[in-house]
């Protein structure tokens, strides 16, 4: 998969093409981009995804903006593990903003040889969101283009969206979010070196480098844990500010590997988060935490005992 700067390509060959901010790459996401591929596939184009970076409303309002529920770099994993030939990642700055929404189809045609072009159907873009599907289709039949619009995806009734993910996240509902995902919700990043007190507890953890503006979930967790080199292995996971032992409020995310004990400093990781066992809260002291923290390790494991043993998901290393 190739990895593009803006609305730009060194190739020139026709392409079929889709765009959007694909925040999780949920399965209403994931039915557009094959059904990209399927059309690609019978005109024989390439495939080619245009999305933007940071999130528009993280840019307008960054204050106000969602949490996001994938970095750049797991978006991209989630692309590639779909055979997507190319990804365009758009700054998406004060220029970019005032792009009007003809120009920008004209741009996706003639920059980037958009032949083919599916959108949902509730997509807006443009300065002031003012480009909309019947606009697209409208330039297309005159640029001799081809538009369409695929429709949303319901689950239970409720269309699935990356609103409908967040609220499942911030509940603690792994599971309706694995429904919208179509496989759990995970974070990935480099293991850092932390302050220590895991391993002094007894309970040595890996420190997982957070790139989201905030996370979007909060809490106890149990986890599987994929690494570069690593079978999958079964762990318990924090998430949150540590308000017993840190007072500065940043979001942490520790791992605690069951039965493991191998240098993992640097190495990406990524945590499937399979069931939340509980809000964080804060202890009166380290040796009720300790307790805590044995508690959840316990239940972990049980967890793992009754709803089976480890197995793969999707985008492993």
């Amino acid at each position: 998969m190739k990895i593009l700067r803006g609305l730009y390509s060194p190739d020139t060959l026709p392409v079929a093409l889709t765009i959007g901010n694909f925040d999780g790459v949920h399965l209403g996401h994931r039915a557009l981009l094959n059904e990209l591929r399927a059309i690609a596939q019978a005109r024989e184009l390439p495939t080619a995804v245009v999305i933007f970076e940071p999130h528009p409303r993280e840019f307008f309002s960054p204050q106000q903006a969602p949490a996001r529920l994938t970095s750049l770099r797991e978006k991209l994993e989630l692309f590639g593990s779909m055979s997507i030939d190319r990804v365009h990642v758009c700054r998406f700055n004060t220029h970019f903003a005032q792009m009007g929404a003809a120009d920008f189809i004209h741009a996706l045609h003639e920059k980037l040889s958009a032949k083919f072009i599916l959108i949902g159907d509730d997509f807006r873009f443009g300065s002031g969101r003012s480009g909309d599907f019947a606009l697209m289709e409208k330039i297309g039949s005159q640029q001799d283009f081809a538009v369409q619009a695929v429709h949303s995806v319901l689950h239970g009734g409720v269309r699935i969206s990356s609103t409908a993910v967040r609220a499942a996240l911030a509940d603690g509902d792994m599971q309706m979010a694995q429904n919208y995902l179509g496989r759990p919700y995970s974070i990935s990043g480099r293991v850092e070196h932390g302050d220590g007190l895991g391993k002094k507890l007894g309970f040595p953890t890996a420190n997982i480098q957070l790139k989201h503006n905030r996370p979007p979930l909060s809490g106890i967790f149990v986890v599987r844990v994929h690494g570069e080199g690593l079978p999958p292995m079964e762990g318990v996971a924090s998430l949150g500010v540590r308000p017993t032992v840190r007072q500065d409020g940043k979001p942490v995310l520790e791992v605690h590997v069951f039965d493991f004990s191998r240098e993992i400093y640097n190495k990406h990781m990524r945590l499937d988060f399979l069931h939340k066992l509980r809000d964080e809260e804060k202890y009166p002291d380290v040796e009720t935490l300790t307790r805590q923290i044995a508690l959840d390790v316990e239940h972990a494991k049980q967890w793992f005992k009754q709803y089976g043993q480890i197995k793969s998901s999707v985008c492993d290393f």
